[in-house]
């Protein structure tokens, strides 16, 4: 069985073992399993233009379901140790930004289109050809400015950094540290850190199941709550998104009640041709530079660059990450993307595409087991994410800020990135300065046409409220 699993996934040729691509497996799926709680929370939050509201219990299952599927398919279709599930800041626009101007079935039927629309582009080349005209340093820098948002992610969703009164963040709460969450928070991430600098095995998810247990001892006895109680009340040194305490059942009936219920065209009758093709490329622009960044920074972390900076199975990755984005959209659970927090599990050894095969039986197994998945606080998961900023950060090293005419679109790319909260807004952000660089350098040939293709388009984007002003839409 061994050997078969070694063969099909080349583990071996990879530096990697079976043993350690399954703890990268579960590490990938302890670290993201949030999504599981927090899509609902999203989606079900918000109503459309008839009032109506999605169901949480629907959407949990079907959360769990596509991101299971498409991240086994990943893994076994492109053996690239990277999962996905529905995309944060995707999930919100469709909530918040299309819904309330027209039915849920007409939101989710512009993310199939817009999934539709990248997978044309994955396979007439055009999305892979991008990929390949950015330049090797900018390709460094994305990783780098990765890793320091899935930082900034980590100590956010541990109410370490915190919206300030007279600040754009705080520390803590009022300038200090306050809770016992991140109490449970800064000894995890000790621990993670020790463990991985003294090269434990398995130190990461190590980590993580100990900070869920302390979490439940500290539960336990102080009965600390969440911080957004059912009756509307904040409390700011409860739990982020799960209390760990064991649930009343451990396994609970799925309801897939809500794949299928998508409307292709409703879109366009209900808000027009022209604003419907406005938020189709909206979804799309980040969708499809949100990937980029991701695979770039991931494949850079595990060490599977070639000399080109490119992936191997590009040209897979791409299409399943269309296809997720597809399958999203048909099961109501929003566009369905590659997740930057794989990062954990490739730093617990994680190099094929078994690790993303784990992650995703884990996904399915959830749907029937959420309550066993709703135990592990984010305050437990997310010391992994910074520890392994840290290891993202280590791609520095490739990047000449010396030469100014890449060290400043580098350094926006890298900055950009958390300040922003967005992967695609600083892969603009470098994009558009590096072309205007070059130009006003007299160097404008050495950028590749296809550069100049997107830099543009990021122009578009930046620009699109301006634009819907200036159309009337």
């Amino acid at each position: 069985m061994a050997s078969s699993l070694d063969s099909f996934f080349k583990i071996s040729e990879r530096g990697s073992t079976v043993a350690r691509e399954l703890r990268g497996g579960l590490v990938t799926f302890f670290t993201m399993a949030y999504i599981i709680v927090l899509n609902p929370i999203i989606l079900s939050g918000a109503k459309d233009v008839t009032g109506a509201q999605l169901n949480f219990a629907q959407i949990t299952a079907a959360t769990a379901l596509v991101a299971g599927l498409v991240t086994i398919l990943m893994g076994v279709v492109a053996n690239f140790p990277i999962a996905l599930a529905a995309g944060l800041g995707l999930n919100g626009y469709v909530a918040y930004g299309l819904a309330p101007q027209m039915t849920w079935a007409a939101a989710m039927g512009l993310v199939v289109l817009e999934g539709v629309l990248i997978l044309a582009l994955v396979l007439t080349g055009f999305r892979t050809a991008v990929f390949r005209a950015v330049p090797m340093q900018l390709k460094s820098a994305i990783g780098v400015g990765i890793g320091l948002f899935i930082t900034i992610i980590g100590f956010a969703d541990a109410g370490v950094v915190r919206p300030g009164s007279s600040t754009p963040v705080s520390f803590g709460v009022n300038g200090e540290l306050q809770g016992w969450p991140v109490f449970v928070f800064l000894v995890g991430l000790l621990a993670i850190a020790v463990l991985v600098a003294r090269k434990v095995k398995g130190g990461i998810l190590v980590g993580i199941v100990g900070g869920t247990i302390l979490a439940m001892i500290v539960e336990a006895i102080g009965n600390v709550g969440p911080k957004f109680g059912a009756d509307g009340k904040v409390n700011p040194v409860g739990w982020g998104l799960n209390v760990p305490k064991l649930p009343s059942t451990l396994i609970d009936t799925p309801n897939f009640s809500l794949l299928g219920k998508f409307d292709i065209f409703g879109a366009f009758s209900a808000i027009g041709a022209v604003a419907a093709v406005l938020a189709i490329f909206s979804l799309m622009l980040s969708d499809f530079f949100d990937t980029m960044g991701t695979v770039v920074g991931l494949a850079g972390e595990a060490d599977l660059l070639d000399e080109q900076g490119e992936p191997p199975a590009l040209q897979q990755i791409l299409v399943i990450d269309s296809i997720a984005a597809i399958a999203g959209g048909m099961a109501s659970t929003s566009s369905n993307t590659s997740y930057i927090e794989s990062a954990s599990g490739i730093g617990e050894g994680a190099r094929t595409g078994l690790a993303s095969v784990v992650t995703g039986v884990l996904f399915l197994l959830s749907t029937l087991i959420a309550p066993i998945v709703g135990i592990v606080p984010s305050e437990a998961a997310t010391p992994a994410l910074v520890v392994v900023g840290f290891l993202m950060m280590l791609q520095v090293k490739n990047i000449d800020f010396s030469d100014f005419e890449i060290g400043i679109p580098a350094f926006l790319t890298i900055a950009v990135m958390p300040f922003t909260y967005s992967i695609s807004n600083g892969i603009g952000a470098g994009f558009v300065s590096y072309c205007v660089i070059k130009a006003a350098s007299g160097k404008a040939r050495e950028v590749k046409p296809l550069m100049w293709v997107v830099a543009l388009l990021f122009v578009v984007y930046f620009a699109i409220n301006p634009l819907k002003q200036l159309l009337g839409v």
